[in-house]
């Protein structure tokens, strides 16, 4: 009886130090944040366009609380357009991660600045699709600290490039949906 006691005191102390360990455990950094979210990516690659309900869920330990709710209402903006132009190429195609609408091969966080509850990482990419001379770029991470960690709250594009992304990822995310009418 006593052993069956002890375990079952040793299963309780082990549920409440779970329970009181934040789901974010690995994202107590900015950089942590940021290295969480770009395994996702690379996970993608090649990424295309607003990701949908499964991919927002792997994204989801990474992202604040705003910028996925952003993400669902885009893909459901992305939704209704193809619903209402059945010919017509996607609401937004291409890589949304990054400037580059092939995405990135691989990235490296360089800096990242804290501020009391926002951070920015700088993120050096790299696109090399094994041919060609491989096209190196920044884009900076915006993060916010929340209740669970750090998130990724949205992405200052930096490619310079003629056909780049460029400003902001919640920008684009914004303009899509209000050209799908939502």
């Amino acid at each position: 009886m006593f052993w069956k006691l002890k375990k079952s005191a040793a299963f309780s102390a082990l549920c409440l130090v779970l329970a009181a360990t934040p789901a974010s455990a690995g994202t107590a950094t900015p950089a942590e944040a940021a290295e969480g979210f770009y395994a996702v990516y690379a996970s993608f690659h090649p990424s295309d366009g607003i990701p949908d309900a499964a991919g927002r869920a792997k994204y989801a330990p990474y992202l604040s609380p705003a910028l996925e709710s952003l993400l669902k209402q885009g893909d459901e903006a992305a939704a209704r357009f193809a619903k209402a132009n059945k010919d017509s190429p996607p609401l937004i195609e291409g890589d949304l991660f990054t400037s580059m609408f092939e995405g990135a091969t691989s990235h490296q966080i360089s800096a990242c600045k804290q501020t009391d509850e926002t951070a920015r990482c700088t993120v050096e990419l790299v696109y090399d699709d094994g041919k060609d001379k491989p096209i190196r770029w920044s884009d900076t991470l915006a993060l916010v600290k929340t209740g669970t960690g750090w998130r990724v709250d949205d992405i200052f594009y930096g490619g310079n490039w003629a056909f780049a992304n460029k400003g902001r990822l919640t920008d684009t995310l914004r303009q899509a949906i209000s050209d799908a009418g939502g």
